[in-house]
């Protein structure tokens, strides 16, 4: 089985669209930290809120460089039964690397907080002043994006 690279953004876009949960990582003094989150794809922006205090926001503050992760599927697949290299989970991989940027505009964290929620529902919502004082927005401006797909069928003369 393959590992085929993504290129075309609209299938990137796509895939990370499609998930419900990223991996946010970051490091300070070479200690990495991994934490999931949701999120919502604004152009060449990542999304991200959450409260504003904890492990998350004094780290970012001392090194703002992130990696993001989304990854769709998750079917097992193989070739032969009975060769355990040949197996594979199907899936789809997205990292972006990038720079936190903390949203601290009243009029921005609002839109922010817009984007965000029609990730997740059809619905309109309001936001009151407390809670978009209240809460920490995160925008992550992609400056490099890799995808890939794993566990695709190898392409030969014999089984194109």
């Amino acid at each position: 089985m393959r590992t085929l690279f993504i290129n075309d953004r609209n299938e990137i876009n796509e895939i990370i669209k499609s998930c419900k949960t990223c991996y946010l990582a970051m490091s300070v003094y070479g200690q990495p930290y991994v934490l999931p989150m949701n999120f919502a794809l604004d152009g060449d922006y990542i999304i991200l809120h959450s409260a504003q205090s904890g492990r998350m926001w004094k780290t970012l503050k001392k090194n703002p460089k992130v990696c993001i992760n989304w990854t769709l599927g998750e079917e097992l697949a193989y070739q032969d039964v009975q060769v355990g290299c040949s197996y594979r989970v199907k899936s789809k991989s997205v990292n972006v690397e990038g720079e936190v940027e903390i949203v601290e505009n009243f009029k921005e964290k609002e839109r922010c907080l817009t984007i965000f929620m029609a990730q997740y529902s059809n619905e309109k919502f309001k936001f009151n002043v407390p809670a978009v004082n209240n809460v920490g927005v995160i925008k992550v401006k992609i400056d490099k994006v890799s995808a890939k797909e794993f566990g695709t069928k190898a392409v030969t003369p014999w089984n194109s």
